[in-house]
């Protein structure tokens, strides 16, 4: 089992004081309740997000606030989820209790879902606070990780116009 260090049990409000905060958004051709049920399945993940290779939940369902989750990335990157946020159709929230990576102090994501004319659009803020060579890097790094989640959505956008198989 990967070690991990744990991370800053941060709150939803977190959004508003993190030192590194990146917001995107994407128009998806689903409902609201139909692009909740995507985000909420653990097979779906890594088919958006290239850097993730396996989602498990380690709550039993029905999920909620509370849930947990392990997310596994590509270079042996673990994070411990729990959700902070389980609104159905409308939002869901997570932080990482901890990290396989000592670089990450706090990191929370935020994914809200409000409907449009044509389906709904999506806005995912990531924040997070970085420590030790990271924290220093960040300046630099921060603009091309916030181009990976741009891509990321469209990915989403892609995957979800294709229709996602059951």
């Amino acid at each position: 089992m990967t070690a991990l260090h744990p991370c800053r049990p941060v709150g939803l409000d977190y959004l508003e004081s993190a030192p590194a905060v990146f917001t995107n958004s994407v128009d998806i051709a689903l409902t609201p309740e139909e692009l909740f049920d995507v985000l909420a399945r653990a097979d779906t993940w890594s088919r958006w997000a290239s850097v993730i290779t396996d989602v498990e939940y380690t709550s039993p369902a029905p999920y909620g606030v509370g849930t947990t989750r392990v997310v596994t990335m590509r270079g042996g990157i673990v994070g411990d989820e729990e959700f902070l946020a389980w609104e159905p159709g409308r939002r869901l929230a997570f932080r990482f209790n901890a990290s396989s990576t000592s670089a990450l102090s706090a990191f929370l994501e935020d994914y809200r879902i409000e409907p449009t004319g044509s389906g709904c659009r999506l806005t995912w803020t990531l924040a997070q606070e970085l420590s030790g060579p990271s924290k220093v890097l960040a300046p630099l790094t921060g603009p091309l990780c916030n181009l990976a989640f741009r891509h990321f959505l469209k990915n989403l956008q892609r995957l979800t116009a294709a229709g996602v198989p059951a």
